[in-house]
């Protein structure tokens, strides 16, 4: 931790932020929420990071114990059990963070957008439906379970998902969020349709909040 910032205040808060709170390294911790990752990709998930920042941000947060790296083969990093307690700290704030009123133009990560399905998920319109679908995000795969009020999402295809729905992520994002109606975007459905046809009615497009000009809302992440 030599070099770090400090805020030199005692507060949890404060001692959070001297961990976390220098630029990328929230990110940083989004694009591993979902399981371990090379550097290359991580790079691709934070196209806006040099790799000498990256690479900087990486150390920092494996000196604070939040990351640890593999150094077998092509090493990979992966958050730590104490590292991944911020995941519903950060579903959370991305809630909070896609009321805000500026919408930067560009695309979301594959991961900011799985973590933007966790922060606009709507309990209620799932409080009877039970099952598995299986994402197919060009090379990628993404397992998301629904038990009633709750989901879960991780990396890698399930065993034996209802349904699998197949497409990009700007596609996705669009579909899910309101912008584009899912009979004229390029999806593909199997197994199940009609089950797959309600994955898209579980999540909700977040407003801005009250009293400010929105420029038009985005999915958290």
């Amino acid at each position: 931790m030599t070099g770090l910032r400090s805020y030199g205040d005692p507060c949890g808060i404060a001692r959070a932020l001297d961990l976390v709170g220098e630029r990328w390294a929230l990110l940083i911790v989004r694009e591993l929420l979902l399981g371990p990752k090379r550097f290359t990709d991580l790079r691709d998930g934070l196209a806006g990071a040099s790799p000498n920042v990256l690479s900087q941000r990486l150390r920092e947060l494996e000196g604070g114990g939040v990351v640890r790296r593999h150094k077998v083969g092509a090493p990979t990093y992966e958050l730590t059990d104490w590292g991944r307690e911020l995941h519903p700290l950060l579903v959370q704030l991305g809630r909070w963070g896609a009321r805000s009123p500026v919408r930067p133009a560009g695309a979301l990560s594959v991961d900011a957008l799985m973590i933007a399905l966790e922060a606009t998920f709507v309990a209620g319109e799932a409080a009877d439906l039970r099952a598995t679908f299986e994402l197919r995000l060009g090379e990628e795969r993404f397992s998301i379970e629904v038990d009633r009020a709750t989901i879960t999402i991780a990396r890698g295809a399930p065993r034996t998902p209802d349904a699998v729905i197949a497409t990009d992520p700007a596609t996705l994002r669009a579909v899910v969020f309101g912008d584009q109606k899912l009979a004229d975007a390029p999806v593909e459905l199997q197994g199940d349709r009609r089950i797959a046809r309600t994955f898209f009615r579980l999540f909700a497009r977040p407003r801005s909040t009250p009293g400010s000009t929105p420029a038009g809302s985005t999915p958290a992440g």
